[in-house]
């Protein structure tokens, strides 16, 4: 941690200021909202539920192979969980269903678990911040007032991601850039949406800048030369300012620039990525 930051800033050893950033990519979930938190917790028990019993393996170890099947995943569309899923049961002998068909039942159950928090946000009974990443609005407002061009893409399906972002109050950010999950998954990637923000805007990876709590986004930014932001949120303790470990370990094996618990010293990370201000030694 330095000094001049409130919080903690990590910088990539191959970190290199961008003066000519342009153009943000947020990955949703983790990243900016709260709402799903806690989606393990779905999905895991339903995989244990439906897995066909092995004769060589344990509870325990099935349990195991599923989080880090899940875990493996995090980031790209649900479906690929699902496909996953049902590799595991062909694996075991069995007939698995349609993984469309397990996505619309996770997402079933999902739904009865944040079914409040959607009420109490659209009721008023809670404030969009209880379920943004510490200070993203004011990390939206910085970056607009910078006069940068955002958009939002998410492994989690369109029409959630849209509903959610209104109800936290920070769709009139992104406009008409909000991109989501399909059920037809091979027309959509977060690839595929940057592709299309370099193409459509004529502009370089070097315009380009990514805020994700998942390995995919960053990934994606590096291959195409842009700045990669990993936000390691601790979503149990949002605002506690720490790193959840896991995630900035998963994060910094895909090369990310720099490395924040959330968006405290948002000002003046800005400052340090467009070498308005030098790296803190």
């Amino acid at each position: 941690m330095n000094s001049r930051f409130s919080g903690i800033v990590e910088f990539g050893s191959g970190f290199q200021a961008r003066p000519e950033l342009s153009h943000v990519v947020f990955d949703f979930d983790g990243t900016l909202s709260l709402i799903r938190q806690g989606w393990p917790d779905v999905m895991l028990p339903m995989f244990v539920e439906l897995l066909p019993p092995s004769p060589g393996s344990s509870a325990e170890a099935d349990r195991q192979m599923l989080y880090d099947d899940m875990m493996e995943l995090t980031g790209k569309q649900t479906i690929y969980q699902m496909i996953r899923f049902a590799e595991r049961i062909r694996e075991r002998g069995g007939e698995p269903l349609d993984p469309l068909e397990y996505k619309h039942e996770y997402l079933r159950r999902l739904d009865q678990r944040i079914r409040d928090r959607h009420e109490r946000l659209t009721s008023g009974k809670a404030s969009p911040e209880e379920f943004l990443v510490h200070n993203s609005l004011e990390l939206l407002q910085v970056l607009k007032d910078r006069g940068m061009n955002l958009y939002l893409a998410s492994g989690t399906d369109e029409p959630f991601v849209r509903r959610e972002a209104a109800m936290l109050g920070i769709d009139s950010f992104f406009g008409e850039h909000i991109y989501g999950a399909q059920d037809d998954y091979k027309s959509f990637s977060k690839k595929m949406v940057i592709e299309r923000i370099l193409r459509e805007n004529g502009i370089q990876g070097a315009n380009l800048l990514s805020f994700g709590d998942g390995y995919v986004e960053i990934e994606n930014t590096k291959d195409v030369g842009g700045l990669a932001v990993a936000v390691a949120s601790d979503e149990d303790n949002n605002g506690s300012g720490r790193m959840d470990p896991w995630k900035k370990e998963r994060l910094a094996r895909v090369n990310a620039d720099v490395f924040i618990p959330d968006y405290r010293d948002i000002r003046l990370l800005m400052d340090v990525l467009t070498g308005a201000r030098p790296v803190p030694s």
